[in-house]
């Protein structure tokens, strides 16, 4: 094979990957419309976005709110997750899923992730039970489920609160039936980069009316729906979705469907060609897993197997043309917020030894979502750009360092 772009040889793959967000005539119509209503409050485009995606999800009931962060903050203070409670999340996910938890005064306890899904592990979330514990948070980790089957058999059992973080999972299904109408309710988020936008914004679901009574109560200053305007009921909040964000997300929403069936069948051409290559380990969908949103294209690398570092192989492949980069660099424990490290707060968790999303935090690697909308050509070239990279790493080692398979 040619040289390696990042030596000067040509590159594998010559892609104009798509920008991000997508938008066009029906979105421009829908802000003039809210613009020249003169009604930019929380109202009509709000209630029809809530009832329009949580249909598309299958549950019952949305309660909009201004981020996935504020809806993770709302489904557990809006259900009484407080001081004297434990929440057990994943160590490898994004800060907000702990970060909620600490918000609502109830301590975090880490559990590990599964090596080949990377989403919370069902054992490790045994170890980690304790007599505090009130509430589970799976990630749906770069849209593929965590395994619900048996997470939500631990909280029968223990009869606690199971708060799906949702906000990589926009239309991913379970056994057919939408993330965040798997267990007590779903948070999910339409910050900038997701997979459908209003460059914020967020939503929980339920099919609990109860629940999303609760819910709503937080994000809207403790009232309850119906009630006198002046009468606050429950601690509470206003993170309320405005008209703007609503009138956009009910197009962007129109969109989702097939952007949806786009990506996945663009990640089925990586699975295939990146899992070839040593030491590369795409990330295992579930086959109880019936739809799945592709926040990002993600896998693993052996480093052992490659002989290089993380950093060596996503610079090769990124000079190839492949749009790549690192996961998250550290683990959430291993964040100031819990260590106290550079000035941070040093908030107590416990549950700390997590060796797999310790190695993760090393190795993991995505692809953003928007380039999964290219043409399957473009999937091709990434594999082939992947394919001269592995085939032409010594040339990326340094001298005298060797690959396990070379031993």
């Amino acid at each position: 094979m040619a040289k390696l772009a990042v030596k000067g040889g040509p590159k594998a793959c010559r892609v104009k990957w798509p920008a991000w967000p997508i938008w066009g005539p029906p979105e421009r119509r829908a802000l003039l419309g809210v613009l020249e209503s003169g009604k930019w409050w929380h109202g009509k485009n709000v209630l029809a976005f809530e009832r329009a995606f949580a249909a598309f999800q299958g549950a019952r009931h949305g309660v909009t709110c201004n981020s996935g962060t504020a809806g993770l903050e709302a489904a557990l203070g809006g259900l009484g997750v407080g001081p004297g409670d434990e929440v057990i999340v994943p160590a490898f996910t994004f800060i907000a899923t702990a970060s909620a938890v600490v918000r609502c005064g109830a301590k975090v306890v880490f559990a590990d992730v599964r090596a080949d899904n990377l989403c919370l592990d069902p054992d490790d979330v045994e170890r980690k039970l304790g007599p505090r514990t009130r509430a589970i948070i799976p990630v749906h980790f770069c849209g593929n489920i965590a395994d619900m089957d048996r997470l939500n058999a631990i909280t029968r059992r223990k009869r606690l609160l199971i708060i799906e973080d949702a906000c990589h999972a926009w239309g991913s299904r379970w056994r057919s039936k939408g993330a965040g109408a798997l267990g007590t309710c779903g948070a999910f988020s339409f910050q900038i980069s997701k997979n459908m936008t209003a460059g914020e914004g967020g939503i929980v679901l339920a099919d609990d009316a109860k629940v999303a009574e609760k819910v709503f109560a937080f994000t809207h200053c403790g009232r309850r729906a119906g009630a006198a305007w002046y009468m606050h009921y429950t601690p509470a909040t206003n993170s309320r979705m405005t008209e703007w964000q609503a009138a956009i997300l009910l197009q962007q929403l129109k969109r989702l469907g097939a952007q949806t069936r786009r990506r996945q069948a663009n990640a089925r051409i990586l699975d295939r060609g990146l899992g070839r290559l040593p030491g590369i380990l795409p990330q295992v969908t579930d086959p109880r897993v019936t739809r799945r949103a592709y926040h990002m294209y993600c896998f693993r690398l052996d480093l052992d197997v490659l002989g290089i570092d993380r950093a060596s192989f996503l610079s090769a492949l990124s000079a190839e043309g492949v749009p790549c980069m690192p996961a998250y660099g550290i683990t959430i424990d291993e964040n100031p917020l819990f260590t106290g490290r550079d000035g941070g707060a040093g908030i107590p968790a416990r549950g700390a030894s997590c060796p797999e999303a310790q190695r993760a935090a090393k190795n993991t690697c995505w692809i953003n979502h928007q380039n999964l909308l290219a043409p399957a050509a473009a999937m091709h070239r990434i594999v082939y750009a992947a394919e001269k990279v592995v085939a032409n790493l010594h040339e990326l080692r340094r001298p005298g360092s060797r690959s396990r398979q070379s031993r």
